[in-house]
């Protein structure tokens, strides 16, 4: 797993802008403090996340065009996360984008709301833009343990557990 040397001397105050793309999403306003609050937690874990995130919510085309674009994989995904180029930190930290349809079909299927599914997902994407990967078994139970940290301090359930059996998902690789 890589991830960056932490080199914060000062605490900057950070920001994350949250672009609305698509106006299907649902609750779109309380999605946006929903980002807010998953940054503040996510932070206290992560101080290198210091800076700006931004944030697409967006729909299903949108994400498979990102995704055959920049993964070369021509199908939507739930979330994509790209990374700033602010080595120094304090700066950009990066791009998240979700896709509506993808989060509300998972969030169904899961028997979750969709604000536990949306923070989780917004959560790893920015534990992606840190350095953290879910490359090998190692890794992905490393960002998974911290994304369980995060959310509790959310109070949202663990996300690498399955709610309708009780037993832990595949989401690795």
């Amino acid at each position: 797993m890589m991830r960056p040397a932490q080199k914060r001397a000062a605490v900057i105050e950070a920001m994350i802008d949250v672009v609305i793309e698509d106006e299907g999403w649902p609750e779109a306003a309380a999605l946006e403090a929903l980002a807010a609050r998953c940054y503040d937690a996510a932070l206290a874990f992560e101080p290198s996340l210091t800076g700006e995130i931004a944030l697409l919510l967006t729909d299903d085309a949108t994400m498979r065009a990102l995704n055959a674009k920049y993964r070369s994989k021509d199908k939507p995904t739930n979330v994509l996360a790209f990374p700033g180029d602010d080595e120094n930190g304090g700066g950009f930290v990066g791009d998240i984008a979700l896709a509506r349809e993808t989060c509300i079909r998972e969030a169904k299927d899961k028997h979750i709301a969709l604000q536990d599914h949306a923070a989780h997902l917004i959560i790893h994407a920015m534990l992606h833009l840190v350095g953290y990967d879910h490359q090998t078994d190692d890794d992905a139970e490393t960002m998974e343990q911290r994304e369980a940290e995060i959310m509790k301090r959310l109070g949202i359930a663990d996300p690498n557990i399955d709610v309708a059996n009780g037993a832990a998902m595949e989401t690795r690789r």
